[in-house]
């Protein structure tokens, strides 16, 4: 009983923050918001997407999103919108560049160290 309580809350909760009003009656645009509502930081949550955040500028996120799906917009143009509100920390996976170097080249240098450090030869 457990085990069937933890799967299904497990497949019931990615609409637990959406809701019903949120959700578009054109199931391809609505994969598309849940797929571009994974990749946006709830700003106010911070380790959680704006498809799982209760908090009102998640909800006003996965708005705005639905809106410019249906008013045709791509996901590339979508989330550029949302970037140049927002910036680099709305974004799951920033940009690489001269500035996001670190944030992208730092675990994998801890990695690398550790590595050496705890396989070294004796």
């Amino acid at each position: 009983m457990i085990i069937f309580i933890f799967f299904m809350n497990i497949i019931l909760s990615e609409a637990i923050a959406i809701e019903p009003n949120e959700i578009l009656k054109n199931k391809e645009l609505e994969a598309q918001a849940r797929a571009i509502g994974k990749e946006l930081r709830c700003l106010v949550c911070q380790n959680e997407d704006i498809q799982n955040s209760n908090a009102d500028i998640a909800k006003d996120l996965r708005k705005i999103v639905r809106i410019k799906l249906e008013k045709g917009e791509s996901k590339e143009e979508i989330m550029d919108f949302i970037h140049s509100k927002y910036g680099d920390f709305v974004l799951f996976s920033p940009p690489l560049r001269l500035d996001t170097a670190g944030l992208w080249l730092l675990p994998i240098s801890f990695f690398i160290l550790l590595t050496f450090y705890f396989f070294r030869k004796r």
